[in-house]
């Protein structure tokens, strides 16, 4: 009798050992795997990053950065900005995102900002907005406004001109207000790179500028993305285009993470690395984690089935020991 009993007991041995083993490898994977979230945040891709340039730009001024973030694995769009209204700008950029699966890190240069503030509204997968030296408007405000706020812009040396001094007018027919602006020549170098390229570089970024229509000075905006959207800011303290403290007060108001940089208007050119470090805080900020998947959920209860089985095939051990 008692041979027929431990020939039972030396059986169950390996029956515990075995349950105890299979609910810790069902318990592993699940730390790789996750549950819920579309694919890109099952597989902790990294987020798109958009990068959308501002007045008297075009998208080349983002080939440096571009480069940079290309060379750690993000997926890059430089889009173009038609630079006619903040209206149109911000519907056509709205119209882009919605062709971007996946989460976005959306950032905006100068008059860009104010594009990425309007454009972002309503779009679940931005996740990060980064404005460097760029326009963070309040709804009814507009970067003429925000520009002319404190004293550190050299668009203009009148206040009270119709159109700001530094600017050359081209008219495109159809009313006083339908003109396209251009930095003069003359002053591209002094307020779009505060003088810090060679002046044979600064003369062919003046040659190449995209102007910009007179509706993006003086167009009301009529959203704040950063108000939901985590944000971040880049002021460059020789800011002579929007002006250091104007940028600064509209980093402060938003309440984003705020980092200053000794560089012009126009830092991608004379600091793109600066840019690109900020993209890169901003864009791991982004990323999704266990935690918002619901894979730690489902990763504590595995372990813990794993813990009680376990604990069982012990007690049969104690148990076959007293036997």
């Amino acid at each position: 009798m008692n041979q027929t009993r431990n020939v039972g007991v030396r059986r169950a041995l390996p029956l515990a050992v075995v349950l105890s083993a299979a609910a810790l490898i069902s318990a592993g994977p699940a730390v790789a795997t996750t549950t819920g979230g579309d694919a890109e945040s099952q597989s902790g891709a990294k987020p798109t990053v958009v990068l959308v340039h501002g007045a008297w730009a075009d998208a080349s001024s983002w080939d440096e950065v571009t480069r940079s973030l290309q060379a750690q694995g993000y997926p890059v769009v430089a889009t173009a900005n038609p630079l006619r209204s903040l209206s149109s700008d911000s519907d056509y950029l709205a119209a882009r995102l919605k062709t971007i699966k996946g989460p976005v890190v959306l950032v905006g240069h100068s008059y860009g900002g104010a594009v990425i503030s309007n454009a972002a509204v309503g779009n679940p997968n931005i996740k990060s907005l980064v404005y460097i030296a760029g326009f963070a408007p309040e709804p009814g405000e507009t970067t003429g406004q925000l520009a002319s706020k404190f004293p550190g812009s050299r668009l203009s040396d009148d206040p009270k001109a119709p159109i700001p001094t530094a600017l050359n007018p081209v008219p495109l027919g159809g009313g006083p207000t339908n003109v396209d602006l251009y930095i003069k020549a003359d002053k591209f170098s002094d307020v779009f790179l505060s003088n810090r390229l060679e002046a044979d570089q600064a003369a062919v970024l003046a040659a190449s500028q995209r102007p910009a229509g007179a509706a993006t000075l003086n167009e009301p905006s009529k959203a704040a993305a950063w108000k939901t959207i985590p944000s971040w800011f880049l002021v460059d303290t020789d800011d002579r285009a929007i002006g250091t403290d104007n940028l600064r007060y509209m980093a402060k108001r938003a309440g984003g993470t705020t980092v200053e940089v000794d560089a012009a208007h126009d830092v991608m050119a004379t600091d793109s690395a600066a840019v690109t470090q900020l993209i890169l805080q901003a864009a791991d900020g982004a990323r999704p984690s266990l935690a918002h998947t619901g894979a730690s959920k489902q990763t504590a209860a595995l372990a813990t089935t794993a813990v009680f089985a376990v604990i069982a095939g012990s007690v049969l051990v104690i148990r076959s020991r007293r036997i």
